[in-house]
């Protein structure tokens, strides 16, 4: 894989790489205003404080899972309805099957899809911080691919770091070991 796709794909970032020093050479930080410094991307829930919200979504006997096209534009349609602020997006089309792997690389974090047309199944991650909604992508999804049927699962990303209930700044030094 080429060092540019690599960049696009958010790798082969470490300080002193050639891909970080392109990034570094065009891009100016600036320093954030007391407003801008105490500003973060958390969410907040029923008095509960989280770092995203993260819906694994599986389609189930869904059609178009092949074209390429089709799913770019979903992805797109799924960014705008949830308040979202696209990146970029990277698609890849396997072949003999046609499945589709790729990514919408998001301000807020990412909508990743691996799909395989053959058994009418794709399996997708939308995970979003800050004032987005990433439940509205799912009447997206069911309409671009017409399942059969839709699960998704959600989950609370960060939500069992103390230090965000308390204030610390402390990493927790605590490992959670539920899976």
């Amino acid at each position: 894989m080429s060092s540019d796709a690599l960049f696009q794909l958010g790798m082969d970032l470490d300080h002193g790489s050639s891909t970080a020093q392109t990034e570094e050479k065009h891009s100016r930080r600036l320093r954030p205003s007391r407003e801008e410094e105490r500003k973060d991307f958390f969410c907040e829930r029923d008095g509960v404080r989280f770092a995203g919200t993260h819906l694994i979504v599986d389609l189930v006997r869904a059609e178009r899972l092949d074209e390429l096209d089709h799913i770019e534009t979903t992805l797109k349609r799924c960014v705008e309805v949830a308040g979202a602020t696209l990146l970029h997006i990277h698609l890849h089309h396997f072949t003999p099957n046609g499945g589709v792997s790729g990514v919408a690389v998001l301000a807020e974090s990412h909508i990743s899809i691996h799909t395989w047309p053959e058994y009418g199944y794709a399996a997708l991650d939308v995970f979003m911080c800050g004032a987005t909604n990433p439940r509205l992508s799912i009447d997206v999804l069911k309409e671009a691919f017409t399942p059969g049927k839709v699960v998704v699962k959600e989950h609370l990303r960060g939500k069992e770091m103390n230090r965000w209930k308390t204030g610390s700044k402390r990493r927790s030094t605590e490992v959670s070991a539920s899976v």
